[in-house]
């Protein structure tokens, strides 16, 4: 077939044509995207309990719950956690599981568990995780010139607005973007109607509070419609008495002893901006956000133009608001691909400068060069039918591709060279050529593609996530093989079959034979001290085990940020108010090293879960930074101002919620300690404080977040004192709640007692509570602190529940040795406390998990190139030949990794898989052209020469075009860099060291194996 494709090269112009106008076009056609877009295994089901403690919200609400939801197939995990007025259950589940029908599942569970619930309990909201919810971006609104921050922390009527604009307007017109699938609006501020009593006047005509009470209540009423037929006409009438405003709640009416009077002659009404309990600031001013959630098909550029412009407009059209955007993923897309494909030109272009080097001829530098583009369109088209987007995962594949895609050029043209500069023919140079290295090529991209197969089954996210990239270099290897095997032979047929002088067709460029006088040198040194070498191979698998434990290890390789989020737990019982008040305080600490911030404060009104669920003693600030270099400072600035002034805080820095750390990210600590009772249950929380002191007692420094705890104050009713007076618990309660309307209460049963528990309320309340009285049911009034007696109290903030129980996290965060003292110091505490256990978790145990899993997966890559080398040979032994090289590489680059102190992860993993793929395909052809010669006739010694002679211009020169190309990306600029950076560290490494182990070490071991056998 070759022979009869070279001598028709405008068919086959033809059809590339036509190939290149499909791959264009599907290109157009091909989403872009940060990450790949995957199922999270992962649903979580949110419960509301308002008025709630987390004792009761963890008894009534999430553990009937979760204990339904523990019967849902395919579970991995399952922890809950309990907080005031609510709380969330997260389920994970087996990678790869069918999540739609998951979510069904769940949510049939949940409907079951409601029917065992109290019918004013809110239906739970179940979400289910995605990629795709991450917001592409968020949009900041407030107001212009706002006087100062002093009164920006009092919101007024004209915010309250502002609010109602946001979702009104803006949101709408966001929503109106075709890119666009919901928007989430939070920060905004309602307005409520209080009504104030004239207690003289009530008191002299009679009238209680609960009279004004059931009057508004009773005309909150909505009728449904009546229909009366009057001959052939029908009327529908339709009653309406529903209070839609303030002169409604004026205008109703009081029938009290047969006398009409409204309620504005017996109260003031007022309107006023409704108490926050929760709220938002960008750069301390009060703000609206709108987190904005992409389409799943809808690509990230559009979306961006898109934003762009209705921002521009907005701002036009509303000259006294300010919009922001902030968080923009679609600037972090833009920014990692375009430094990709950037660094993707520039390696291919330094790849080219290899080829002019090592050839004279111009022509055959340029025709190699024609399969860059070629094989790249040939891939992106491959990603359009196979559905792949372009992300940051994919295109890491086409980095690590565009180094190997000229590798089978270079291979066929220089065996066509080598046979026509012999003196065969052109035609059968070229035919002969191609099919006699066809083979050893086709075994190179198997065994390249081979090492993937077995990450895609990697556990977690990961095996799915790098599915993208396994695909990317595949593609790209296949597509260049074909171009390799079908295009190029047809236009070096063209190109010199017209040339008469042979001599013009030659590899040797302005690199001159003193290379050659090199490799025969080394190569003679080599074969003289052969024990030598054996016995320095031996050592270096030694030194591969003592190495290895010295190195770090972590789940995902550092990447430096210029902005993060902090996570504030000021751990005590504040109110919205004094919370953001301590949040615009830490802010102006930090104003020199920031651009912008966003603090959400407290409560947020999100229905999806863009920020953790959060209570009014909570805090999380969004910092745009200058640099890394400011974010770091700025951070050591918050840390050491919180441990000084409000040491019980609990902080915790983390990235700033982008895709990939949605994707890869545990939301765990280093170390998580979980706190149980011999008996499993949840220890006293004394018990947990006193643990986490003795940590900090035997450990001078370490960075553990302190027990979250919340004050309490227990009202017990005296009994005694209440039959005295009159007075039940029904009515105590209920003047408990009057008094405390703009905080907690609920109640805890206790025997025949009722204790009324509110939250959050200091000394100087607490003493006006008292000094209050109620009206008992002879009508006398009777103080407060005659009935009750006050004691405070700590219990946890949250509670914490999974498959083993209820527990108590200590969350830890240092070094591998940190972790190791202070579990050895946890399990000693713990052998001194009987009834206290612990158990283990954390990062720490998840890194080394993925570890053993890829050390699993490297041998399983290892056995699988040595299947496919044995069928190529039809042999045992030369396949061991050729992995042995793999041993040498794999020490090489452990021993680079540690000296510059870069951490065993998955991409630098992945970097060792892929490259014992990559390195031993020179070895392939050299021990393949070695065969031939012995075939041949040739002397053992004489084929490892002349084979080496043969090959030592392709190798030098397949190695440098795949070097140079990954060489851009050794340094961490952005996201998708310092995702590359240890895995083409790795590759570097291992492809320096490879190519001598090719050219020297393999020919070593192959005359160590067969010199026995040449002398028979």
């Amino acid at each position: 077939m070759l022979r009869s494709l070279i001598r028709r090269p405008i068919a086959v112009t033809m059809c590339v044509i036509a190939l290149l106008v499909l791959g264009i076009i599907s290109t157009r056609y091909i989403p872009v995207s940060l990450m790949p877009n995957i199922d999270i295994p992962r649903i979580t089901v949110q419960m509301n309990g308002p008025g709630m403690s987390a004792q009761e919200v963890d008894k009534t609400l999430i553990g009937p719950m979760g204990r339904q939801l523990m019967q849902v197939g395919g579970l991995k995990d399952i922890r809950s956690e309990s907080k005031m007025d609510g709380g969330s259950i997260t389920m994970t589940f087996e990678p790869g599981s069918n999540m739609s029908l998951l979510f069904i599942e769940v949510n049939e569970k949940v409907d079951r568990a409601m029917n065992y619930m109290s019918d004013d309990v809110e239906r739970p909201k179940v979400m289910k995780a995605s990629a795709m919810d991450i917001p592409a971006m968020y949009l900041d609104i407030k107001l212009k010139n706002q006087k100062n921050k002093e009164t920006a922390r009092n919101a007024d009527v004209k915010f309250a607005q502002l609010g109602k604009f946001a979702r009104n307007v803006v949101s709408h017109r966001i929503e109106q973007i075709p890119q666009t699938a919901m928007v989430d609006v939070s920060g905004t501020i309602g307005t409520e109607i209080i009504c104030i009593p004239n207690k003289e006047k009530m008191a002299a005509l009679g009238i209680t509070t609960s009279d004004i009470e059931r009057a508004i209540s009773d005309n909150n009423i909505t009728l449904g419609a009546l229909s009366i037929v009057d001959g052939i006409f029908r009327y529908s009438i339709h009653f309406d008495s529903q209070i839609l405003n303030k002169e409604d709640i004026e205008n109703i009416y009081i029938n009290y002893h047969d006398r009409l009077l409204q309620l504005k002659e017996l109260c003031k009404v007022e309107e006023v901006v409704s108490t926050r309990n929760g709220l938002v600031r960008n750069t301390n001013d009060n703000a609206v956000t709108l987190a904005i959630i992409k389409q799943n098909d809808a690509q990230m550029s559009d979306l961006q133009e898109s934003m762009s412009t209705l921002v521009e407009q907005l701002s036009d059209e509303y000259p006294d608001i300010e919009f922001q955007l902030t968080r923009d993923q679609t600037q972090l897309l833009s920014y990692s691909i375009n430094n990709l494909e950037g660094n993707l030109i520039v390696g291919a272009i330094l790849a080219c400068v290899i080829l002019f080097l090592f050839m004279r001829n111009w022509r055959l530098p340029i025709l190699i060069i024609f399969t860059v583009p070629l094989s790249l369109i040939l891939t992106l088209m491959s990603f359009y039918l196979l559905n792949i987007s372009v992300n940051v995962i994919s295109l890491s594949g086409l980095i690590l591709g565009v180094g190997m895609i000229v590798d089978n050029s270079i291979i066929v043209i220089d065996n066509i060279v080598q046979k026509w500069t012999a003196g065969a023919k052109l035609t059968d140079s070229v035919v002969k050529g191609t099919t006699e290295v066809f083979a050893p090529m086709l075994s190179s991209v198997l065994t390249t593609c081979s090492v993937f197969i077995p990450l895609i089954f990697l556990s977690g996210i990961a095996g799915a996530l790098f599915y993208d990239q396994a695909m990317g270099i595949t593609t790209s290897l296949f597509s260049s093989l074909f171009v390799a095997s079908l295009v190029i032979p047809v236009y070096f047929y063209a190109f010199f079959k017209r040339k008469r002088n042979r001599e013009n067709c030659t590899l040797d460029g302005f690199i001159d034979t003193r290379l050659y006088n090199w490799y025969e040198k080394i190569m003679k040194l080599v074969m003289r001290n052969i024990k030598k070498i054996v016995i320095a191979f031996s050592v270096m698998i030694v030194l591969i085990i003592i190495i290895f434990p010295f190195l770090k290890k972590e789940r995902m390789p550092e990447i430096e940020y210029q902005d993060a989020l902090v996570s504030i737990d000021w751990n005590e019982g504040i109110s919205a108010e004094e919370n953001d008040m301590r949040v615009i305080s830490l802010m102006n600490l930090v104003k020199d090293h920031i651009e912008t911030t966003t603090a959400m404060v407290g409560n947020q009104e999100f229905i999806l879960s863009h920020t953790k669920d959060m209570t009014a003693s909570e805090s999380v600030v969004y910092m745009k930074c200058h640099s890394n270099d400011d974010l770091l400072k700025a951070e050591d600035i918050i840390q050491k101002y919180l441990d000084k002034n409000y040491p019980k805080c609990k902080v915790d820095f983390s990235a700033s919620g982008n895709i990939y750390d949605f994707i890869f990210s545990s939301d765990k600590a280093d170390l998580e300690i979980h706190l149980q009772t011999n008996g499993g249950g949840r220890p006293p929380i004394a018990n947990s404080v006193a643990f986490v002191d003795s940590l900090k007692k035997h450990i001078p420094g370490l960075n553990v977040q302190p027990i979250t705890r919340e004050t309490q104050i227990q009202y017990v009713a005296d009994v005694q004192q209440m039959a005295q007076y009159k007075v039940d618990f029904t009515m105590l309660y209920g003047r408990l709640k009057e008094l405390l309307s703009k905080n907690q209460i609920y109640e805890i049963n206790s025997g025949a007692q009722s204790i009324p528990v509110y939250v959050g309320v200091n000394s100087k309340e607490e003493q006006i509570l008292l000094s209050n009285s109620l009206t008992n049911r002879e009508g006398v009034e009777i103080p407060i602190s005659y009935l009750v007696a006050p004691k405070k109290i700590y219990t946890y903030k949250r509670l914490y529940s999974g498959i083993d129980g209820d527990y108590c996290p200590v969350m830890i965060n240092g070094d591998d040795d940190v972790v190791n003292q202070c579990m050895e110091v946890a399990e000693k505490i713990a052998e001194k406390d009987k009834n206290l256990s612990v158990s283990f978790f954390g990062d720490y145990f998840d890194s080394r998990s993925m570890i053993k899993e890829l050390a699993i997966v490297f041998i399983v890559a290892v056995l699988l190139l040595y299947f496919i080398l044995a069928a190529q040979f039809e042999s045992m032994v030369q396949p061991l030949i050729i992995l042995s090289e793999i041993v040498v590489d794999v020490l090489f680059v452990l021993l680079v990794l540690w000296i510059l102190g870069v951490s065993i992860n998955l991409m630098s993993m992945i970097g060792i898989v892929v490259m014992c793929g990559i390195i031993i395909n020179d070895s392939i052809l050299k021990v393949d052209t070695i065969n031939r010669l012995k075939r041949g006739g040739m002397p053992l010694i004489k084929a490892i020469m002349v084979a080496g002679h043969s090959r030592l211009k392709p190798i030098i020169m397949t190695s440098l075009t795949t070097i140079l190309a990954l060489l851009p990306f050794l340094h961490k600029g952005d996201m998708g860099a310092a995702l590359q950076f240890p895995l083409s560290l790795t590759l570097i490494a291992g492809m320096l060291i490879g190519t001598l182990v090719s050219l020297f070490f393999v020919p070593m071991v192959y005359y160590i194996i067969y010199r026995k056998s040449s002398k028979k």
